[in-house]
């Protein structure tokens, strides 16, 4: 008995000093890695030397940490901003450049090696080579200046880089002016990669048996689009769908392929791996957009322009954005900038103000090619030419370093090495690829003065393609479309194009002209908004894509302004952050109407109904019936594609889903005829979409009680920064934790678990110390830094602050203030 107590002592002072030293190895580790980051956080005050300049540069920091650089020359000046971004986000910087040229599997390993293979068959870093090789001289020399900013920081720095490098062990590299347009690439391939949808949407055409089966999953705009082109319409009133185009209707019928090119059903590519691997969005209705809006000043309380801005993109510890303010003579501007990237991205200079949403326009093309087996394809006049080859070398660390034989034709890059089951040879056609397009006018758009010299900027603006709002202090306003869109005599096609002797019909012929892209200057009606919905009239010469965004955000845009006068700032923050979902309302009813209609005794269907029908469509965190029509919706899809798509379910996505949705729900009973998607199972439409109710609460795991069943207890936001996030104790204060998030994809503030406004911008001209700009978390990359998450409750709460512009303005909000002197 005694050997026994011994042996039971012994062995429970051995889990407790096992417990003790892992403690002691925790707490040794976090305070190593809290010393790493106190220890790199910048120097705020005083001087420091920059060998380089020419003169000194003051840099003021205001309460949150916002950058105003004021330099005697632009060379000092950009030479700052390089210096000063890398203070702040030196680690985000590498990361991006890294991303973009497919070299993260170097320092995170093999996990990143499938990620790296996408970016070197995109040839991102080839194509960032050409583009910084065909750049005006002076274009170079300013993106030299701004990498020379940044490596004064590393090597002043070196010995204490932020924690990341130290935590991962390596150093970075220095920076080029290249760099810079690799991450530029970055924005380019979020905002205009849509061809995995190509190759899906054959997919998923190749189990349906009826061209309106697929023009109702597929369409193409909508009766409540606002073409900002157009006269504001009465939306008071439904619409009829916009007429298509010629081109339009060619392609409606042209989308399905002969099946002899089809692949074998077993060799369609896993499209739902295909999006993970691109990085695509994972929530429905994600997809990158944003809003805009411009206001005359007509109706407005100042009699001066309004203009508002509020970017979506999938949102990042640390921020997307970073804000500044930069002067020097000839150059004033102020807004949010791209880590890495010099100048001014969005925002105002002393005269004009401008915003984006991305565009949507359709600049790829996919292109089954044939090849005859000996290294050769076959070229537009029936000859057989040789492939032309990149050979790329992927490091990996902890592992060996892969080879990649990258095969190309005159269309681009064949995509097969990222697929597994397809064996086509399918090129990507991009306009990224095109060595005449290289211009980047962010200079020229960062000083301008008025709208011929915007405008003039704006028509070499060559991707991606954008939605453009403007204004002046003159009281002018504008729209304008931007980027180069291919011109395709044939139409637009929304599946892969086969080539075969006669298909070089589907080739493009250069670029639509910039003055035949949808554009308006002081419009009658005062008022020009975008939310990447259709912009094009439906008379358009120039079709731009087949795939734009959900209409409901910019219709209530428009119906949050339209008629209004007087309008302040306070105005324009209220409609950014509006919660109404037309869509999720009008649906609400019909499953209310549903339910009541088949006389279900199920108690919890019919306080479902009730909760339904009386909701105003606001989506608030303590909403029960935004979580109910939420996962009724959900629940929706499978019951209806299941049947007709079988296992290739989850291969249907489109920006337009949601009204593709709503269509057939409300049209589901409006006819003698049974619908084509009511399952056989199902005796009639109400039935179905009771059981959509029935199933969406049982996958959300209602509970018994549904008005206790809010939105916010499961509906959140949740950010976290890529390398601490993967550490439980360090994850806490490196990110936002799970926060219960109002809104959905269709509220005008389109929000998902990681993806919303990434900034939010007001300018107002009759004050421009008093336009606001706030970015999601903070200035800093650091989390002991006081601007690593000092902005979090302002954008949270759905408010903002002004940034300061005026020389009186920033000194009075100076906290900190640093010379770099020569």
């Amino acid at each position: 008995m005694g050997n026994k107590q011994i042996w039971l002592r012994r062995t429970l002072w051995t889990m407790v000093s096992i417990v003790v030293v892992i403690a002691l190895i925790a707490s040794c580790g976090l305070l190593w890695l809290h010393h790493a980051m106190v220890t790199s956080l910048p120097v705020l005050d005083g001087s420091l030397k920059a060998p380089g300049l020419t003169a000194a540069v003051t840099i003021r920091r205001d309460q949150h940490g916002v950058p105003h650089i004021q330099a005697n020359t632009q060379d000092d000046l950009l030479f700052a901003q390089g210096y000063v971004t890398a203070q702040d986000r030196l680690w985000q910087m590498d990361m991006l450049r890294r991303n973009s040229a497919g070299e993260l599997a170097e320092i995170l390993g093999p996990p990143l090696l499938d990620h790296d293979k996408v970016q070197r068959v995109f040839q991102l870093r080839n194509v960032a080579q050409r583009v910084y090789s065909s750049m005006p001289e002076i274009d170079r020399h300013r993106y030299e200046q701004y990498a020379a900013g940044v490596n004064l920081f590393i090597s002043q720095n070196y010995d204490h880089l932020p924690a990341e490098f130290r935590t991962l062990h390596y150093k970075p590299r220095p920076f080029i002016g290249m760099d810079s347009v690799l991450i530029g690439l970055n924005m380019v391939q979020t905002l205009d990669n849509h061809w995995d949808v190509k190759l899906a949407r054959e997919q998923v055409v190749a189990h349906l048996h009826d061209p309106k089966l697929e023009a109702e999953l597929y369409p193409v705009g909508s009766w409540r689009d606002q073409p900002p082109t157009s006269a504001v319409a009465d939306m008071t009133q439904p619409h009829p769908a916009p007429a298509l185009s010629d081109d339009e209707e060619t392609d409606q019928t042209q989308t399905r392929l002969n099946p002899p090119s089809l692949p074998g059903r077993n060799n369609f590519e896993d499209a739902p791996r295909l999006r993970a691997l691109l990085g695509t969005a994972s929530c429905s209705g994600c997809e990158p957009g944003s809003n805009n809006w411009v206001i005359a000043g007509k109706h407005t309380a100042s009699g001066k322009p309004l203009l508002s801005n509020d970017m979506h993109l999938g949102l990042a510890v640390p921020n997307v954005w970073y804000m500044a303010e930069l002067t020097a003579p000839g150059l004033h501007v102020a807004g949010v900038t791209l880590p890495g990237v010099p100048l001014v991205i969005a925002g105002h200079n002393d005269h004009v103000a401008w915003g984006f949403t991305a565009l949507y326009a359709d600049v790829q093309d996919l292109y089954v090619e044939k090849l005859d087996g000996n290294g050769n394809y076959l070229g537009p006049a029936g000859a057989w030419l040789t492939l032309a080859h990149a050979q790329e070398t992927i490091r990996v660390r902890f592992g060996k370093s892969v080879q990649l034989d990258v095969q190309l034709t005159p269309h681009g890059p064949l995509l097969n090495p990222l697929f597994h089951k397809e064996t086509r040879p399918i090129a990507l056609h991009w306009s990224l690829y095109d060595p005449a397009l290289a211009a980047i006018p962010l200079y020229e758009m960062n000083t301008a003065a008025d709208w011929p010299h915007f405008s003039a900027a704006l028509a070499a603006w060559c991707y991606p393609t954008q939605n453009v709002v403007y204004s002046d202090d003159q009281g002018h306003i504008a729209y304008h479309a931007v980027g180069k869109v291919p011109f395709r005599p044939s139409g637009l096609v929304a599946t892969p194009i086969i080539v075969a002797n006669d298909a070089y019909q589907h080739e493009w012929k250069g670029y639509i002209p910039f003055d035949s892209l949808p554009y308006s200057v002081d419009p009658p009606s005062g008022l020009l908004a975008t939310a990447n919905s259709r912009v094009t009239p439906n008379d358009t010469q120039f079709p731009l894509t087949l795939e734009w965004a959900e209409p409901y955000r910019i219709e209530r845009v428009y119906m949050d302004l339209r008629g209004r006068e007087k309008l302040t700032r306070p105005d324009m923050l209220a409609v950014q952050t509006d919660l109404y979902s037309a869509l999720d309302q009008e649906l609400a009813h019909r499953f209310a109407y549903a339910i009541d209609q088949t006389g279900t005794t199920e108690p919890r269907l019919k306080q479902a109904a009730d909760l339904l029908r009386s909701w105003d469509g606001r989506v608030t965190t303590d909403s029960a019936a935004a979580s109910i029509v939420f996962r009724a919706r959900q629940a929706f899809w499978p019951l209806i594609l299941t049947p007709k798509l079988g296992s290739d379910l989850e291969s249907y996505f489109w920006s337009e889903s949601d009204f593709a949705e709503e269509e057939i729900i409300m049209h589901g009973s409006t006819s003698s005829a049974p619908s084509p998607w009511l399952p056989a199972n199902y005796k009639d439409w109400d039935s179905l979409l009771t059981e959509a109710v029935r199933q969406g609460l049982a996958r959300g795991k209602a509970p018994d009680d549904l008005s206790k069943w809010t939105y916010g207890s499961w509906h959140v936001i949740d950010l976290e920064h890529p390398l601490y996030g993967l550490i439980p104790l360090v994850k806490r204060w490196s990110g936002t934790g799970e926060q219960p998030l109002s809104g959905d994809t269709t509220t005008i503030k389109q929000v998902g678990r990681a993806f919303g406004p990434s900034q939010r911008f007001t300018m107002d001209w009759s004050a421009p110390d008093q336009s606001a700009e706030n970015i999601v978390l903070g200035e800093s990359g650091n989390p002991v830094s006081p601007w690593f998450r000092d902005q979090w409750q302002t954008w949270y709460d759905g408010s903002t602050f002004p940034l300061p512009f005026s020389p009186a303005a920033v000194t009075s909000q100076t906290t900190h203030t640093l010379q770099l002197v020569p």
